[in-house]
């Protein structure tokens, strides 16, 4: 899995480099988390994954609370979660996750974005098969010998552990994303490069050149719709 886990630290460089977007996207998710549950991220697990994602990308605490009060002074303001999935250049697979308050205007918008880069929009299951949900985390500070250990005396199972420069790398279950985490905290390990529920490709493409220019352009193009959470993809973008 180390492509992919290269694949992860560029999508999460490209949004530490866009800070007032991604407050914006998370400020949106957390308000829905605490909606749709309890707004107190220690009786929402939902909403508690929100919050610590949020905080591995330096979201300020005020932005945090802000959206959990919006949610508890009973806003009106509905959101539809919604996952699109197409096709890129060469055949390569997007999904794509949103909250919108206008279901019309999100497809439009990320039809277009697909359009205008070579892609086409595809039906509901027609990527997603090949992709899995996983709890991923990235911790330094340990190695992967160290964190495999800590696991299994907490008899907490994982997918994989990998150990890439000085980060240890750690796939699992989502449903595993809070007793992974609570093993590390623990031990004192509150702070994380990476703590994301994903959706990761079964396999990756490489593409040619072009084609690789023409898919960044469509996954940036999608990125930037103001409904659009997340975008997974299956292509390999390399170091």
């Amino acid at each position: 899995m180390g492509r992919k886990w290269n694949n992860i630290k560029e999508k999460k460089a490209s949004k530490d480099a866009n800070t007032s977007r991604i407050y914006a996207k998370f400020g949106r998710e957390i308000y829905v988390a605490a909606k749709q549950g309890e707004p107190d991220p220690e009786l929402n697990q939902a909403l508690k994954i929100v919050v610590e994602r949020a905080k591995t990308y330096s979201v300020p605490k005020a932005i945090i609370d802000r959206a959990i009060e919006k949610a508890k002074g009973g806003s009106e303001e509905n959101f539809d979660e919604l996952r699109y999935e197409g096709f890129g250049p060469n055949g390569s697979m997007v999904i794509v996750d949103a909250l919108t308050n206008n279901v019309n205007r999100t497809a439009s918008e990320v039809r277009a974005a697909f359009g205008k880069n070579g892609g086409n929009m595809g039906v509901s299951g027609s990527v997603s098969y090949m992709f899995d949900a996983t709890a991923v985390f990235g911790l330094e500070g340990k190695t992967a010998d160290e964190v495999l250990e800590l696991l299994m005396e907490a008899d907490v199972e994982v997918r994989d552990i990998l150990e890439e420069d000085d980060t240890v790398i750690v796939y699992a279950e989502p449903d595993q994303f809070h007793a992974v985490q609570e093993v590390f905290q623990d031990v004192g390990i509150t702070e994380f490069t990476v703590a994301e529920l994903t959706m990761l490709a079964q396999s990756e493409i490489t593409l040619p050149e072009e084609a690789q220019v023409q898919f960044e352009k469509m996954v940036d193009a999608l990125d930037d719709l103001e409904d659009v959470q997340q975008v997974y993809h299956n292509v390999d973008l390399g170091e």
